[in-house]
């Protein structure tokens, strides 16, 4: 598990800690997402590795205080290498009665529970489902529990600011951010600086807000409260030196996809419609006008994935995204793409379903949909990146292949990696890959659908080269000519082709290797997607503890690495936990006759290491 664990006590009397788990918890407009921004910033500053997951309602604006409307932001950070969000909370800072029984049960026993007194109004109780108050029945015996009015303090640290007192408690996040920052020994002043930029046009605001993180970080030196308001310090983590920024999901991708346009010489033209939690790339890429990106908010779904292969016709890269319901809005027009053989990079940030199901919490369900979801035999290709930092290699090599075989790539995220934060190495863009792409541009001999013989990716001509007119469309074409055809045999040959063409990626991308362990392990478990952090840890400890295991985890889903069926034959037991109902495994057993097991959990939240290092146990003592 990751979660705490105290190492000393410094002579100041900090408690060192190697690592721990913080949740901001409140009503979704009170500022739980900037406040566990800013603490995110202020821990990557500090030097501590760490990993996010903010966790949002999927309503506008529920009722307030009810529980429709927590809104919470969750970090885990350390002095040693994080791989996940922490299965555990250490610290939990509740907003209110409804965060309260939210969040309280992903509160380890003895963990250290702070709640604004200020905000239990017999009202808000009710509100929250609770027949009693919860600080008075007993059932937070098993916690520290900590009591602070943080409305009435915030009232009080801005009574001079002007404000209205609806505006002056919007400032109580930044009160339970300043306490929190003492807690952990953190700087205010990045802090100090993001809120005079956010509010330059409003100083009295800026001023409140910093008047209400020092007031917080104040209370926290004086008030004495013993062991349960106790002070810790978690050391700089050994990271390999370089430049490090923390990054997105949604900001490494449009990085990559800018980074794989240029790799290509060609234009990024970005072509998208507003869906959760899809929209952040769209406002990512937006951004980068100045990169040379050219995107387009289209009026729905299908005009999107229309336009992004009609930039790819004219000699552009076309890209566009959507989680799963999008997506399939999308199915026949991708039909268009595969059949009209052009490249088209299709971001896939997956949520929970079916139908709009939660639209705001986290899923791996939509791999069928990505591998077999379309009509007629419509094969393409299937990347799957496994965390934020991850999503800009998977999106240069997701322009790379769409390029190179003229082939759509559909590129798996997930609500999770979309918004999730880790650190992450700018690396030296001389050493990004290169690989321009080649036009035709001689007539003789040309017809659209003559193929490279090693790749069988057809010519790509721009329209309005001279002399290489040609037809395209979603029609069948003749392949010796690229004119209409209703000839049987040559359908076949089509199929075979496009068939082929996509498989032949297999041959051109490195073979699956194992993350951890070796062939002779006794379990293997294979993973895809954001199952990478917990599978990680949760085998590296089980490794530490002596046990037989391994870990494979899979960035090419479609087509499988060439060596994955000889790699996973050698194991007795295989098991897969997917944030689905076993949709990986399925492909597996298909393509292997392989005995894959399932370990599912759709439940819209990621997995936690020990459930991954119980079902392994529970195998192995079998």
């Amino acid at each position: 598990m990751e979660g705490s664990t105290a190492l000393k006590a410094e002579p100041s009397g900090r408690r060192v800690l190697e690592s721990a788990v913080v949740r901001f918890a409140g009503d979704s407009g009170d500022g739980m997402q900037l406040t566990g921004s800013q603490f995110t910033l202020s821990t990557a500053l500090a030097g501590n590795d760490l990993a996010t997951f903010p966790d949002f309602p999927a309503e506008i604006r529920a009722p307030v205080g009810t529980t429709f409307g927590v809104s919470a932001f969750q970090i885990n950070f350390g002095a040693r290498l994080i791989k996940t969000s922490g299965d555990a909370l250490d610290v939990l800072v509740a907003m209110n009665p409804a965060a309260l029984k939210v969040d309280l049960p992903d509160l380890m026993p003895g963990g250290l529970l702070i709640l604004d007194s200020g905000a239990f109004s017999e009202r808000n109780l009710t509100k929250a489902g609770y027949a009693a108050d919860p600080r008075k029945d007993g059932s937070l015996e098993t916690y520290r529990v900590v009591e602070v009015d943080m409305s009435q303090m915030t009232l009080d640290a801005v009574k001079d600011s002007g404000l209205s007192k609806k505006e002056a408690l919007r400032c109580k996040n930044m009160w339970a951010l300043g306490l929190v920052y003492w807690m952990f020994g953190r700087k205010r002043k990045a802090t100090q600086d993001w809120l005079q930029t956010k509010f330059a046009k409003r100083p009295e605001l800026a001023e409140a807000n910093i008047a209400a993180l020092n007031a917080g970080h104040a209370f926290g030196e004086t008030a004495e409260m013993g062991e349960d308001l106790a002070a810790f310090e978690v050391p700089e983590a050994k990271i390999a030196p370089g430049l490090y920024r923390n990054i997105t999901g949604a900001e490494a991708l449009s990085w990559g996809l800018v980074a794989g346009a240029e790799a290509a010489a060609l234009k990024l033209v970005f072509c998208s419609y507003p869906i959760t939690p899809a929209s952040s790339l769209l406002h990512s890429l937006a951004g980068l006008k100045d990169m040379g990106v050219v995107t387009f908010q289209a009026e729905d779904e299908i005009a999107a994935v229309c336009a992004a292969i009609g930039a790819s016709y004219a000699g552009g890269i076309g890209v566009t995204s959507s989680s799963g319901p999008g997506v399939a809005l999308k199915t026949e027009a991708l039909g268009l793409a595969i059949s009209a053989e052009l490249p088209l990079v299709v971001v896939n940030s997956q949520r929970a379903g079916p139908s709009t199901g939660m639209p705001t919490k986290t899923e791996q369900s939509d791999l069928y949909q990505s591998v077999f979801g379309r009509n007629g035999d419509s094969p393409l290709v299937v990347l799957a990146a496994r965390s934020p930092a991850d999503c800009f290699e998977v999106a240069i090599e997701a322009v790379r292949i769409a390029t190179h075989y003229m082939t759509p790539v559909i590129l798996l995220s997930d609500g999770y990696i979309a918004n999730a934060a880790e650190p992450w190495a700018i690396p030296d863009a001389e050493t990004l890959p290169r690989f321009p792409v080649a036009f035709e541009r001689e007539p003789e001999g040309f017809h659209p659908f003559k193929r490279d013989p090693e790749t069988l990716a057809r010519t790509w001509a721009v329209p309005g080269t001279p002399d290489l007119e040609h037809r395209i469309g979603g029609i069948e074409k003749a392949s010796d000519s690229g004119n209409i055809s209703y000839d049987a045999l040559n359908h076949q040959r089509m199929t075979d082709l496009r068939r082929d063409k996509v498989l032949r990626v297999a041959e051109d991308v490195p073979e699956q290797r194992l993350e951890q362990g070796g062939p002779d392990e006794e379990l293997v478990v294979v993973g895809w997607g954001s199952t990478y952090g917990p599978i990680s840890r949760a085998v590296d400890n089980l490794r530490n503890e002596g046990l037989s295991v391994a870990h494979l985890h899979l960035r090419h889903i479609w087509p499988l690495p060439r060596n994955l069926g000889g790699l996973l034959g050698g194991f007795e037991q295989i098991l897969v936990p997917e944030m689905n109902d076993g949709q990986l495994v399925t492909l597996l057993r298909s393509e292997f006759l392989v005995p894959a097991e399932s370990l599912s959990k759709v439940t819209g939240k990621p997995f936690k290491i020990v459930e991954i290092e119980a079902a392994v146990r529970a195998r192995l003592e079998a």
